[in-house]
């Protein structure tokens, strides 16, 4: 499976340290945000690595180079403005494809998070649940202090509504088929979450609750909560 980090954005609730620094880059625990994701894919397997960046992108290819370092292959999509989700990821889907591998499921991940989750298994648990129809699989956690109301509720059957019980955050991780983004323009700015709603009308969204350790690294305060977390021994 291939894999995308989300590292476009500006990062303005981070200012002033996304002044000189794209977010990905701050570091917590002793090394990068998007070095947590990288280290961590590269232990589940996933060699090929995509990673969109706008924002001092340049920097986030030259402290990250071809990835060589932790055994994978790391290949950019560069934005001149950050496209939002959907418009990086379609954008990026040339890049996402291989000869062998052409339309099959990938694996995106907000590079924003801090996150334990072991991405073999949950990617094995994500490709059984969209071959039966489905065009994503997403991660959910408990709703943090800053988004009490969280975005979608887990049924059961693990399909995700809008309404109907008690509603989980989206953990900015999932699993997607090119199919989701059909249609829509490379190089255009597109939203994901109209694309999300629309596969949820047509029963072809699931998800799981993770309970691992997860962080939205959104202000400078969490950062450094993380950071003093992690420099913690045990």
């Amino acid at each position: 499976m291939r894999a995308m980090i989300l590292a476009a954005g500006r990062g303005e609730r981070m200012r002033p340290l996304t002044d000189a620094c794209p977010k990905p880059l701050l570091e917590a625990g002793g090394k990068p945000l998007i070095v947590w994701h990288i280290e961590a894919l590269a232990r589940a397997g996933i060699r090929r690595i995509v990673i969109n960046h706008a924002h001092l992108g340049h920097l986030i290819e030259a402290a990250l180079g071809s990835g060589q370092r932790w055994g994978v292959e790391i290949r950019y999509s560069p934005e001149q403005t950050a496209l939002e989700t959907a418009g990086g990821i379609v954008t990026a889907l040339p890049l996402l494809d291989a000869t062998d591998a052409v339309g099959a499921p990938f694996l995106v991940i907000n590079g924003d998070v801090f996150c334990t989750l072991d991405y073999a298994t949950f990617c094995a648990r994500a490709l059984a649940r969209i071959t039966q129809g489905r065009h994503a699989h997403l991660a959910l956690v408990d709703n943090p202090p800053h988004h009490p109301d969280g975005d979608f509720v887990l049924d059961a059957s693990g399909q995700l509504r809008r309404d109907g019980g008690s509603a989980l955050t989206y953990a900015g991780i999932g699993v997607y088929r090119p199919e989701l983004f059909a249609g829509l323009p490379a190089h255009a700015p597109a939203r994901l979450a109209p694309l999300l709603f629309d596969a949820i009308a047509a029963g072809r969204l699931s998800g799981e609750h993770l309970r691992t350790r997860w962080e939205d690294v959104g202000t400078p305060q969490r950062l450094a909560a993380l950071d003093a977390e992690l420099a913690t021994p045990g």
